[in-house]
């Protein structure tokens, strides 16, 4: 397949900000970006909706549906059993149409995606430091000590790998980083109108 649109992978440690700096990169873009949306086995956070946040499967469903080949990338995340992955279906029908698609995945899926898609742009979005990253993970209150401990040193071999990223973009303040995103997608061709 040789999609007519563009592929944009973000990748970054958990806690980094990412999905802050691309829910603001989504709005200062309007329309020109569209967001695939992933799947998971986990259950919802509170405030996440169901098509909206995640496509939240059951564990069957997933295995199903990977057994079908309906991911793009998949794969079990934190050693926790919750499953993550790309759906073919939130990327195919819009690269088809010329859309640009951006892909929030985590360093290993950024891989299976540059296998399928070497022509991807990829950017890395790190926080500006280690010690930032553990205040961001222990603020959001949604996990024990065990789990923020799993997800830093999971955090320290993603930054070692940063380097295999086109982009990096540092997520100081998050105006600053949504700005220096949107010059990287602007100097690639994505329009201004």
């Amino acid at each position: 397949m040789s999609p007519s649109g563009k592929l944009v992978v973000v990748s970054g440690p958990s806690g980094a900000g990412k999905s802050t700096v691309v829910r603001e990169l989504l709005g200062r873009l309007g329309g020109r970006l569209r967001l695939s949306i992933s799947a998971t086995t986990r259950s919802p956070r509170p405030g996440e909706r169901d098509g909206v946040d995640y496509h939240f499967l059951e564990t069957g469903e997933f295995a199903r549906r990977r057994a079908a080949d309906e991911f793009l990338e998949c794969a079990e995340v934190f050693g926790q059993g919750h499953w993550y992955g790309t759906l073919w279906s939130e990327v195919r029908p819009f690269l088809a149409e010329g859309k640009w698609v951006l892909l929030e995945v985590d360093v290993a899926g950024a891989q299976d995606v540059l296998q399928k898609f070497p022509q991807a742009l990829t950017v890395f979005i790190p926080p500006a430091t280690l010690a930032e990253l553990e205040k961001r993970l222990r603020a959001r209150g949604t996990e024990d000590p065990a789990a923020i401990d799993r997800r830093l040193s999971v955090a320290q071999q993603e930054l070692a790998r940063a380097d295999q990223y086109q982009y990096n973009v540092i997520n100081d303040t998050v105006d600053q980083a949504v700005g220096e995103f949107t010059q990287i997608l602007q100097d690639r061709g994505l329009c201004n109108d």
